[in-house]
């Protein structure tokens, strides 16, 4: 089982130990770290309403890359339980309330975002690095379209929000400010793993 759980196409796969009870060890091991890592790029913010600018995207896309899609998904997966529980992980605090609220779309939408940037390194992109930015990109519009969703479809009467035209506002609020900023999130974060691939990688 834990042979399966990553590649020899990512990082971790490529320093994997050989025997299956330290691989599964050390795969639970990069897990926690990896919650823990996402969470210090949260607490990284700039606290605008009603949807904070944090280095969580960046952390999530180059963990994903590193780690394959198995292993980065079920890092995001702890890290959001994590939060739900009431650890104070996420940008402002934890708890099930904050999960469900302005940022719950983007929360999960690191689900998709780790799983499509996973699904890439696992299949070599880590050694490419206009493949592996361009599945950054395209997690990317994957995430907005999940945070952009959560955002309309609580709009209620939100004081954020221009109730007069939900959509163009919730575009406003939560895409539009952060389409450069993620773009050279996700540039630098290809260049990371694809430096590291070919500093480390391809010796293995």
């Amino acid at each position: 089982m834990a042979v399966t759980l990553t590649t020899p196409n990512t990082l971790l796969g490529a320093f994997q130990p050989k025997g299956s009870v330290a691989k599964l060890a050390t795969n639970a091991a990069i897990v926690l770290l990896g919650t823990m890592l996402i969470t210090a790029a949260a607490k990284v913010n700039v606290p605008v309403w009603p949807v904070p600018v944090t280095l969580q995207s960046f952390a999530i896309a180059a963990l994903a890359a590193a780690f394959g899609l198995r292993i980065g998904v079920a890092t995001v997966a702890a890290y959001l339980l994590e939060g739900a529980l009431g650890l104070p992980v996420f940008a402002a605090g934890g708890g099930m309330a904050y999960l469900v609220g302005p940022t719950g779309g983007f929360l999960v939408g690191f689900l998709a975002q780790a799983a499509i940037i996973g699904y890439a390194a696992d299949r070599g992109a880590s050694s490419r690095p206009f493949t592996l930015f361009g599945a950054m990109l395209v997690a990317t519009v994957v995430l907005y379209a999940f945070g952009f969703a959560w955002l309309v479809a609580m709009a209620g009467q939100a004081a954020w929000v221009d109730q007069t035209n939900v959509v163009a506002s919730a575009f406003d609020k939560a895409v539009q400010p952060f389409l450069v900023w993620d773009t050279l999130k996700m540039a630098f974060a290809a260049l990371t793993v694809t430096g590291l691939w070919g500093l480390f990688g391809r010796k293995r």
